[in-house]
């Protein structure tokens, strides 16, 4: 297994490397959660290490219906977390227009919303253009925002009003790889914070017809590349 160790300095003999630190790339299941991943590779990390405390953490959440990079820090990398958290992403995936769901994504049941038939490419790509650059983004209310000490996803699941807080986000590219109508590809380049499924939100609000995200993955964070991801299939 090829667990990347971005320390430089000689390792003390009488301490693991993993509890002195290490990163893993995983490339992330679909239907797992980030924590599911993180489970896995801390009972992979207790067993290579011998030491029952060793901590292991991801910098980044992916939602269970999304694919693609999660970094994990393991031992004292796991300070580095929020280092890792602020740099920029990439994403590839698909979002439908004329239906949308509760979720913006397929955890919920679709609902057809709008008319999309004098929909053009163009419109599309212009869209996107819109969509690009600083701005103020409402978290999706299937989100693990904390509304009241309670994630906004639980309220929404149970029904519940709340009011979520826009944040800066910028969104650096966002490129529309296909146009095969209702379906529209997308490659997003964007700055921490950034919900995806806010952007599929808010695309079909601003062309009237409801949109979601049925497929996300994530292919970079900062430098580090899905490419060199491992499968969690292949931790043993």
């Amino acid at each position: 297994m090829n667990v990347t160790n971005l320390q430089s300095e000689t390792i003390p003999t009488n301490i693991h490397p993993l509890a002195e630190g290490k990163i893993l790339l995983v490339n992330k299941p679909y239907t797992w959660t980030s924590f599911n991943v993180v489970s896995k590779i801390r009972i992979w990390a207790r067993r290579e290490s011998g030491l029952k405390n060793i901590k292991v953490g991801h910098a980044g959440t992916l939602d269970p219906l999304a694919t693609g990079l999660l970094i994990l820090c393991i031992g004292k990398f796991t300070k580095r977390i929020d280092e890792f958290q602020a740099f920029e992403k990439e994403y590839t995936g698909t979002f439908v227009l004329g239906s949308t769901t509760k979720s913006f994504d397929l955890e919920s049941e679709v609902i057809v919303s709008g008319d999309i038939s004098k929909l053009t490419a163009k419109e599309v790509v212009d869209c996107a253009a819109h969509f690009t650059g600083n701005q103020m983004q409402t978290p999706p209310t299937f989100s693990a925002v904390k509304v009241d000490g309670k994630r906004a996803y639980e309220l929404a699941r149970e029904n519940k009003e709340m009011t979520l807080t826009a944040k800066p986000i910028e969104i650096k590219v966002f490129e529309i790889t296909r146009v095969a109508l209702p379906e529209i590809d997308f490659r997003i380049v964007c700055s921490k914070g950034t919900y995806i499924r806010a952007i599929a939100r808010d695309i079909g609000e601003y062309l009237g017809c409801g949109a979601y995200m049925s497929a996300l993955c994530r292919t970079r964070i900062g430098n580090f590349k899905i490419e060199d991801a491992i499968n969690v299939q292949d931790i043993k």
